[in-house]
């Protein structure tokens, strides 16, 4: 007996062919209706990460849930701070909001899940040192290591110097680090003259 495709099971389909993650809006431009992204939800199918991001529960548990959400939220933010401090493992700190730069002017993200906390950058500060990392399938644009290093030293009063100092001692044990590319980051970000001690007394 041949079973009958459902629109239910195409928008299933869809949906897992983007990653198992989807956005209202580009549901709607692959042809899925929003009733039947409503008919997922309310049968447990699909799973809001947040508003207007939707997950297929039976599609791979995200590694990164926050960051990806994030990302897909903000799309025009970096993940920098203590958020890319923990994605780079440079820090013991655990995150309680996802910390994001956005370049000074752009409009302030409204989102309500998970937690975030903005940071404004100038837009020579802002465009420095971007990295895009897939994760769970989805572009995560997040900071180098040196670039957030640098990010930290001028937000230390903010993030606290304990915080800060462990990420410098945690980068110089990386095997791979540049630290040409973190002194220009430093200059970029204003910071070259604070920095320049704490790594001359490490090295």
């Amino acid at each position: 007996m041949i079973q009958k495709t459902t629109i239910a099971d195409k928008a299933k389909r869809i949906i897992l062919e983007q990653g198992g993650i989807i956005r209202t809006q580009e549901a709607i431009r692959l042809g899925i209706h929003p009733r039947t992204l409503y008919q997922l939800k309310d049968s447990g199918e699909l799973e809001q990460l947040s508003r207007g991001v939707y997950k297929l529960r039976d599609s791979k548990p995200l590694e990164h849930p926050d960051l990806v959400t994030v990302a897909i939220r903000v799309p025009k933010g970096v993940v920098c701070l203590v958020s890319a401090l923990s994605f780079h493992e440079m820090t013991t700190q655990v995150p309680h909001a996802v910390s994001i730069a956005l370049e000074k002017g752009a409009e302030q993200p409204r989102i309500d899940f998970p937690p975030v906390t903005v940071f404004r950058f100038s837009f020579e500060c802002f465009s420095a040192g971007i990295e895009t990392h897939m994760l769970d399938g989805v572009p995560v644009r997040i900071y180098s290591p040196e670039k957030t290093l640098a990010d930290c030293f001028k937000f230390r009063n903010t993030i606290g110097m304990d915080v800060v100092l462990e990420s410098l001692k945690l980068y110089q044990q990386r095997k791979q680090k540049d630290l040409n590319a973190l002194m220009d980051h430093a200059k970029t970000c204003r910071v070259a003259s604070v920095i320049r001690p704490y790594l001359e007394a490490t090295l």
